[in-house]
């Protein structure tokens, strides 16, 4: 029942802080969006800083959860895609992210600092695989770590731009065709 609880609070969360960001959320609004007193979040999440980071891990599993049991790992344009496609069937993810991005930026401590090392371990583990796959150069000819911070800043604007637009839904294959130029591999 504990994990339930924890993962209804979370859900909660994930949807009060996407609509308003860490310095407009309180632990009161995410009590009453799950229909628990604040003593009763604070049990499970002793403070809003802490919550926060739970429900950056939290949104992080989600985001994985889909991809587990892929034997198409190297497909990295059909995978950055299928990211793509997921963030849109769950809308509170690519909104909270886009959210948390905007409050790293102004400064909101738990924010900056989960945003600094969140990307620069993705970058690491990107141009690790890069490497490992392709050497010092890409096909396209671009080295690894250009590689990585364009698909990385690529995916964070396919999250905005389908934010501002939620009509056009053609991002997943954008997604999939500039990558495979980026890769120097065919699009599928």
């Amino acid at each position: 029942m504990t994990h339930a609880r924890r993962e209804e609070i979370l859900e909660a969360a994930l949807r009060v802080f996407a609509d308003r960001g860490y310095r407009g959320t309180s632990i009161d609004a995410v009590a009453e969006c799950v229909g628990l007193t604040r003593q009763g979040v604070l049990h499970y999440f002793p403070s809003k800083k802490k919550l926060f980071l739970a429900l950056l891990r939290f949104r992080e599993d989600l985001n994985r959860e889909h991809l587990v049991g892929r034997d198409d790992q190297d497909d990295w344009p059909g995978l950055f895609a299928e990211v793509v496609a997921y963030d849109h069937t769950y809308p509170c993810l690519a909104q909270v992210h886009s959210v948390m991005l905007a409050d790293g930026m102004t400064g909101v401590d738990p924010a900056q600092h989960y945003l600094h090392d969140h990307y620069e371990s993705l970058q690491e583990q990107m141009v690790k695989r890069l490497t490992e796959r392709y050497g010092d150069r890409l096909p396209s000819g671009l080295a690894p770590r250009a590689a990585a911070r364009a698909m990385l800043a690529m995916l964070d604007g396919m999250q905005q731009q389908w934010l501002l637009d939620g009509e056009q839904d053609d991002y997943p294959e954008i997604m999939r065709d500039v990558l495979s130029v980026l890769l120097g591999s065919t699009p599928v």
